[in-house]
């Protein structure tokens, strides 16, 4: 695993997503009140730039299809057909947003 920071949280108000590169990985950074959540840019579906997506709550639905992934695990809640997208584990220190990436 790469620990990398990303952004400043600050840069991140709540309610909104910001598209970030962590060491060659396209990262997804949702806040949602005071956590953040971090995720792959790719929905599993056909690809699509979830980066553009629609934020309700914990869920991203892609801009694509509406594909909703629950950004606490990555799983798809709609259509619940098992598929999932990567979820990174995201840490703030100092202001800092820090994302692990494979």
């Amino acid at each position: 695993m790469s620990r990398c920071r990303v952004a400043r949280l600050e840069d991140l108000p709540a309610g909104q997503l910001k598209l970030v590169e962590a060491d060659g990985t396209r990262v997804v950074l949702a806040r949602v009140l005071d956590e953040v959540f971090a995720c792959s840019d790719e929905c599993s579906h056909q690809g699509g730039p979830l980066s553009e997506g629609r934020l309700s709550g914990a869920r991203l639905a892609c801009p694509w299809h509406g594909w909703m992934y629950d950004l606490r695990s990555g799983e798809c809640a709609m259509p619940a057909r098992g598929a999932r997208v990567a979820s990174y584990p995201v840490t703030i220190e100092a202001g800092e947003i820090w994302v692990e990436v494979p």
